[in-house]
């Protein structure tokens, strides 16, 4: 079926439907990963976004379960130059098309995705909608992109249930706006019963579970938006129990400490993102997705200390807080996909809690 993808710009570009061929309206960003498309999908800090992946050829290993993030594909629509029908690997439960259709995910295929990119790239992320048929209407699509208003989804991924996870010595609480499945992956195999709480659990919640360290999520959209979720951050950090976050929690900590965030021009999104360690001297490849970081000129230096920037732009990557128990990370150390360069930083975290007991 024929799809037109339409941006705030008022550029459209034609090409064909795949998937869950159903209108929808989402935030336009691009990802420059060449593979990891079931890790992407099934992200949470995607929720609500329309996905341009940089890579021509999408779909060739199929979608894998086991690889999955989450417990559902997220994102608002995917869009991609050549989409792969036939699925070559001996791990592939699905095919792409099949996949987006029983979860009602949108796609899109057969557009110039380089010529997209470039437009985020010099324009930024934009408002879009995807629309599907032959009677198809710009200017109802114009209005509609006018008129949507981007939300916050931290409520929406968010998990009420209180699961957990593991059964080792160490006790974490983990603070879930919107968490990858691998950061718990990568706590449990050392040694930590992980339980996990909704983005608005209070600081008695957390400590009625007597955790050893509180662990804090990534997730999507405006850190800002999370009023609640920071007032909480502020109370934990003056508890003073161990504290590491990732993506969105390492934004929400740092509003928690009176720094402010921005909206970078077009994001963070792919598999191959250098960072510096500052301390180290080193440079670390890591993975990332987000789409606004800390104001390096608003962190207090008698409060923090920038520890890693990105390569690219300078941006903070990470922050070592003064009290010596909390340190957060705007970058994914747990990858999936990615490399896993810096998952000496969950080992960290396992130390400032006391160190291993198993």
């Amino acid at each position: 079926m024929k799809a037109l993808l339409m941006l705030e710009n008022g550029m459209t570009f034609e090409g064909t439907g795949f998937g869950y061929e159903h209108d929808v309206l989402c935030e336009v960003v691009f990802n420059s990963a060449m593979c990891g498309y079931t890790e992407l999908l099934t992200d949470p800090s995607y929720a609500g976004q329309g996905v341009v992946m940089t890579f021509p050829l999408i779909g060739n290993y199929g979608i894998c379960y086991d690889d999955a993030e989450s417990t559902k594909p997220w994102l608002g629509a995917f869009i991609v130059r050549s989409v792969s029908g036939i699925p070559s690997n001996f791990r592939c439960d699905v095919d792409l098309d099949t996949y987006l259709k029983q979860n009602k995910v949108p796609g899109m295929y057969g557009i110039d995705t380089r010529a997209l990119t470039r437009v985020l790239r010099e324009s930024g992320t934009m408002r879009g909608m995807i629309s599907y048929g032959e009677a198809i209407d710009p200017a109802a699509m114009k209005k509609q992109i006018e008129d949507f208003v981007l939300k916050s989804y931290v409520p929406t991924v968010s998990d009420r249930e209180g699961k957990v996870y593991g059964d080792g010595p160490i006790r974490v609480a983990l603070a879930d706006y919107g968490v990858k499945h691998n950061i718990i992956r990568c706590l449990v195999k050392r040694g930590c019963t992980v339980k996990c709480f909704p983005y608005d659990a209070s600081m008695e919640d957390f400590l009625a579970f007597s955790p050893d360290g509180i662990m804090l999520s990534n997730g999507p959209g405006d850190p800002q938006a999370c009023v609640k979720s920071i007032q909480e951050l502020k109370r934990l950090y003056d508890h003073g129990l161990p504290i590491f976050g990732i993506c969105l929690g390492h934004q929400l900590m740092a509003l928690a400490q009176g720094f402010d965030t921005y909206k970078l021009k077009y994001g963070h999104r792919g598999i191959n993102h250098p960072v510096k360690d500052l301390a180290a001297n080193r440079v670390y490849i890591t993975s990332q997705n987000h789409g606004f970081v800390v104001n390096a000129d608003t962190i207090d230096p008698s409060v923090a200390d920038v520890s890693f920037v990105s390569m690219n732009d300078g941006s903070v990557e990470g922050l070592n807080y003064k009290n010596g128990r909390v340190f957060t990370v705007q970058f994914h150390p747990e990858a999936s996909s990615g490399p896993l360069d810096t998952g000496f930083l969950f080992d960290k975290f396992i130390n400032l809690m006391g160190g291993s007991r198993i």
